[in-house]
């Protein structure tokens, strides 16, 4: 008699529906955020009894958290004040033609995103970068994939740059993510960027903009706002020199995001208007990821039925975060797979190449990342659209040469 076969535990199975939901984002006429569908699953688990509300709130950690809700805070402020936008057009007024423009789309936007995270420097540079195409001539769906690609690769090379990076730095204890950051993924970073203009520029159309440049975009619109988000910026760059060179144990991550949003919560006016307009769903998605991932990791399923033990090779590493994520996402496959993968002792190499491998993901197609989703929705309010094989034809050669280059970086390391 042959046994039965058993079922998958209850989390397992409403993880298996929150990924397909993930990756189709479409129930009949109904469009489905990725916040949504996170959070659908979190009550879910919650309501069937797979995890208690006790054991729920205490998974949700609090210092990246905390961490995201500054970062909003700030970015937001920086965004309303019209700071933001102002140095970005004193960046872009320095190109003299087409292809100069879209070099300091990439190597501007993309050192700015390893600052200010890839998310809100892709929500603000995407009318910036709309209007600065037609002043030179640039088609903009050439300037929008620049910034889909500056925001992405930029990114990886600062624990701060993007969400997973931020997960992976607090999963893995790096006692100077910084520089650990920095120091592996710096260079290759920087390199990738270079490439990525190759591609773009021998790939996609750098002429015939077909709109006008406004004079008006890039100018302050509250000069007191912008005064105190320029001393926000600089008390998280302080304090980022601060703990690079003292250490880790004396500045916290989430306390620097925290000291950089203090000033506008204290001193503006429009505190109100900052925090209601902050990023809330994205704050909502982290929260319930947490805490559906945590009830999976509770019925021990992968643990037992999974071998994390190949999984060591930096190739292999690469190439798994790029593929799994255009399915589940990047955050979701790092919150998921992170904590089971180090506790096979894996190497400071290979937990760069898990922060780069689902980094670069979102290069390979527009589902990879939410950055891109966020350039593509406010670009179409703006009459624009970038369809999955426009996005794709680019994608792909880029993603495969990125990993090559992080492949070979990390293994010389």
């Amino acid at each position: 008699m042959e046994p039965a076969l058993s079922l998958p535990p209850l989390p397992i199975v409403v993880l298996a529906a929150v990924f397909l939901l993930i990756a189709i984002r479409q129930v009949g006429r109904f469009r489905l955020r990725i916040w949504q569908v996170m959070c659908g699953g979190a009550i879910a688990v919650i309501v069937l009894r797979q995890i208690s509300l006790s054991d729920a709130v205490a998974s949700i950690n609090l210092d990246v958290m905390v961490f995201l809700l500054s970062m909003f805070i700030v970015g937001e402020a920086m965004e309303r004040s019209g700071y933001l936008h102002s140095l970005s057009f004193r960046l872009f007024a320095r190109a003299r033609n087409g292809e100069h423009f879209i070099l300091l789309v990439l190597f501007g936007m993309g050192l700015l995103s390893a600052l200010l995270m890839n998310d809100t420097v892709a929500i603000i540079g995407t009318p910036i970068v709309i209007a600065y195409a037609c002043r030179f001539g640039v088609h903009p769906k050439t300037a929008l994939l620049a910034l889909c690609v500056a925001v992405t690769i930029g990114s990886v090379m600062s624990p701060i740059g993007n969400p997973q990076n931020l997960l992976v730095a607090t999963y893995s204890g790096l006692p100077q993510p910084f520089l650990a950051f920095l120091f592996y993924l710096g260079v290759p970073t920087l390199l990738n960027l270079g490439i990525a203009y190759f591609v773009l520029t021998r790939l996609s159309r750098v002429d015939t903009a077909g709109c006008t440049f406004d004079e008006q975009e890039g100018q302050v619109r509250d000069a007191r706002l912008a005064e105190i988000s320029r001393a926000s910026l600089a008390i998280i760059l302080v304090l980022i020199g601060i703990r690079v060179i003292t250490g880790p144990s004396f500045i916290p991550l989430a306390l620097i995001a925290v000291a950089g949003a203090l000033p506008l919560v204290v001193f503006s006016n429009q505190r109100v208007v900052i925090v209601r307009n902050i990023d809330w769903p994205t704050l909502v998605f982290f929260a319930s990821m947490f805490i559906l991932m945590q009830s999976v990791y509770l019925t021990g399923f992968f643990q037992a039925g999974l071998d994390f033990t190949g999984l060591q090779s930096i190739p292999l590493i690469l190439a798994s975060s790029v593929l799994i994520s255009q399915f589940i996402s990047n955050v979701p496959f790092v919150a998921l797979f992170q904590p089971l993968i180090a506790q096979q002792g894996l190497s400071i190499e290979g937990v760069m190449a898990l922060a780069a491998g689902s980094t670069i993901a979102g290069n390979l197609t527009i589902l990879g990342a939410a950055s891109n989703v966020i350039v593509v929705e406010n670009a179409e309010k703006r009459g624009y659209t970038i369809t999955f094989w426009e996005f794709f034809r680019v994608g792909l050669p880029l993603t495969i040469a990125n990993c090559v280059v992080y492949w070979i970086f990390l293994s010389l390391a």
